[in-house]
């Protein structure tokens, strides 16, 4: 079992930055990949940013140039910086851990943009 808890989420103003962490514990040998994602009131859960065990990264062309996916092994964190935050960047945000036998979430954070 994976157990996932993310953090940093919280109200920024239009062009502000945040930083969101996501603590990994357990069985974290068998993660491959790990993904941020969002969902906003109203819409579908969406994949923001991904990176896979070897360094690989992707990002929703929504952000792209603004948002940076990276971990930090010796803390066992995944951190999700964002900056030139958008109002429509407002959401609740997940991490999510995959691999063969793993797909963990975990319970979300909120993040609010203001015009």
């Amino acid at each position: 079992q994976v157990q996932l808890v993310e953090s940093g989420g919280g109200l920024v103003p239009a062009g502000g930055s945040l930083t969101l962490s996501c603590v990994v514990s357990g069985s974290t040998s068998r993660i491959t990949t790990m993904d941020w994602y969002r969902q906003a009131p109203g819409s579908q859960r969406e994949m923001v940013a991904t990176l896979t065990r070897g360094g690989i990264t992707n990002y929703a062309d929504s952000v792209k140039g603004r948002f940076t996916i990276s971990r930090d092994n010796a803390k066992n964190t995944v951190l999700l910086q964002m900056n030139s935050l958008k109002p429509e960047d407002t959401a609740v945000y997940y991490c999510n851990m995959r691999g063969p036998v793993t797909d963990s979430w975990g319970q979300g954070t909120q993040v609010t943009v203001s015009s």
